[in-house]
């Protein structure tokens, strides 16, 4: 017969176990809610800039001009690639999933930083008022992916988005 201390040790263990799996369990859904809560966020953020930019074609909306706005975003599009290739060598070095999902998200940032730039330049260089909409126009498909891939539990990693 096993002594009472043996017992005792053994439902210790056990408790721990059950809080740890609950735990997991806890964090597990808690992830799943915030990646779907970011989804949803992203595939409603397509949509206004869909309609914000649909309207500013249609009522012939020409941008504000803003030098600072056009530097920010310049800068934006060197910092993010530089930021994303540090982000990947912590990711590798760590052998981090989410440092290699982060950098991949950093990379998207400057992907639609250089769409923005791109409108922006366009509109204020040449005048081309409704360069910075159809800039907007440009970015929906990437958000929108980004948000659906998110509502649906894929995950970004090392090679891209799956």
């Amino acid at each position: 017969m096993a002594s009472s201390s043996a017992v005792v040790r053994a439902q210790r263990l056990e408790y721990f176990t059950i809080a740890w799996n609950s735990l997991e369990a806890l964090i597990a859904l808690v992830s799943g809610f915030l990646a779907r809560i970011v989804g949803a966020c992203f595939v409603a953020l397509a949509l206004y800039v869909a309609y914000d930019s649909t309207h500013a074609l249609w009522m012939r909306e020409a941008p504000h001009r803003s030098i600072a706005g056009i530097a920010l975003t310049a800068v934006s599009v060197v910092a993010m690639p530089i930021l994303a290739r540090a982000k990947r060598q912590a990711a590798a070095a760590l052998n981090s999933g989410a440092m290699r999902a982060d950098a991949r998200q950093t990379e998207f940032c400057m992907y639609l930083s250089a769409i923005v730039l791109g409108g922006l330049l366009l509109n204020a260089l040449l005048g081309w008022w409704w360069a910075d909409p159809l800039a907007g126009l440009a970015m929906v498909p990437i958000i929108g992916k980004e948000g659906i891939d998110a509502l649906r539990g894929k995950a970004c990693c090392g090679d891209g988005c799956h």
